[in-house]
């Protein structure tokens, strides 16, 4: 943990008004650690879990699906900001209590809300992850104790806040002595009614260019709608973000906060096995669903791994299909200019290439054989286009 830090006012104003989370040049994002989890590498992280811990019951059944489904982290409220007075506030201590034993029933990292400056020593005894709401994103004694609170920091962004003030409450924290914030894009106040909030895609985009710290988004309260999760999850994927953080509920009929905008196990893990699909393509990987021993779970989580197989394998049909396509194009512009159909220096730089990509089981000997064959077909679409 760094002590506070203190830039000198004629590089401040020198530099972006927020030096410390600014990129400056940095070609790779900072990596926080939350337990075994690392946010801003090669893994899509997401945090799931219901919006308020209610019940033990509720809490536990909660993060053992989001668990099987592949989520990395356990998200739930102990201390809720309600905008009513009369609305459910939370169990506060009993909450976090459930909250902890859930996580370490399902081997998840737990990220819950902080409302005060006072509350940080509590709930950080209690959770890997600390929250900060919209509501409080500049309550400016809260942001400087979470300098020193221990914990890295989920740094949601304010209903009205601009870019700009939302990397400043960042600074706060990272200025006190704490380099490990994320950032939460969760949807801004507008005109539009239709939704909730509008979830702020763009803002996602600019965030990657102007800071070094990780970024995730809630789709949960960016849209407030059970039905619209699933496609700005897959829009999140691809203006770059770092993961998700989705509320997940075993009944959100019964909820007693936010059920409209919570998924059920069910619609949880179709998500995940959507996400499967397109977070390759970003580069990225995702967390797989978890299989137990035996038992009807271990059978579902089965049937959850053979159709995000599926899925894959479509995907890589669809893209060796439009290969091919390209392929017959290119072959009628080479014979178009006279050139050889076959071109072995090309070939070898196209395996050399994705040799480049191999990891896990796929080494690059095993790469090239699929690349080869790959390339094989590709040059008889060329050969065989007029």
């Amino acid at each position: 943990m760094l002590g506070e830090q203190r830039i000198p006012a004629a590089e401040r104003s020198a530099a972006a008004p927020y030096p410390l989370v600014a990129r400056n040049g940095r070609s790779e994002t900072t990596r926080v650690r939350v337990g075994a989890v690392e946010i801003g590498g090669e893994e899509f992280v997401v945090a799931a879990g219901p919006c308020a811990v209610e019940t033990e019951e509720q809490v536990r059944a909660s993060a053992r699906a989001v668990a099987q489904a592949g989520a990395r982290l356990l998200r739930g409220g102990a201390f809720k900001p309600r905008t009513s007075p009369y609305s459910f506030q939370g169990l506060g201590r009993e909450g976090l209590r459930l909250l902890a034993a859930a996580g370490r029933e399902s081997g998840l990292p737990v990220v819950t809300e902080v409302l005060s400056a006072e509350d940080v020593p509590l709930v950080a005894s209690s959770a890997d992850m600390l929250q900060v709401g919209a509501r409080n994103m500049q309550n400016f004694a809260l942001l400087k104790a979470l300098g020193a609170a221990g914990r890295p920091v989920l740094l949601k962004r304010g209903l009205s806040a601009t870019i700009e003030e939302f990397l400043l409450a960042a600074e706060y924290i990272v200025c006190h002595g704490n380099p490990d914030v994320v950032l939460c894009e969760r949807g801004i106040r507008t005109f539009e009614t239709a939704t909730r909030n509008t979830l702020d895609l763009n803002a996602v985009a600019w965030l990657k260019t102007a800071t070094h710290l990780p970024v995730i988004v809630d789709p949960s309260h960016g849209t407030g709608l059970r039905h619209l999760i699933r496609p700005l999850s897959k829009a999140a994927v691809a203006v770059g973000s770092d993961g998700l953080i989705v509320e997940v509920h075993p009944q959100p009929a019964l909820s007693l906060s936010d059920g409209e905008q919570s998924l059920t196990p069910e619609e949880f893990s179709a998500l995940m096995g959507e996400l499967g699909r397109c977070v390759p393509f970003e580069g990225r990987t995702l967390a797989s669903p978890r299989p137990e021993a035996a038992g009807p779970r271990a059978t579902l989580c089965l049937r959850r791994l053979r159709e995000r197989i599926d899925g894959l394998d479509e995907a890589l049909a669809r893209l060796l299909i439009e290969r091919a396509k390209v392929a017959a194009v290119i072959g009628r512009a080479k014979r178009a200019s006279g050139l050889s159909i076959h071109a072995p220096e090309r070939e070898d730089d196209v395996l050399r290439n994705v040799a480049k990509l191999a990891s896990g089981p796929l080494g690059p000997r095993e790469i090239e054989r699929v690349f080869r064959a790959v390339i094989e077909e590709t040059r008889r679409a060329e050969e065989s286009s007029e």
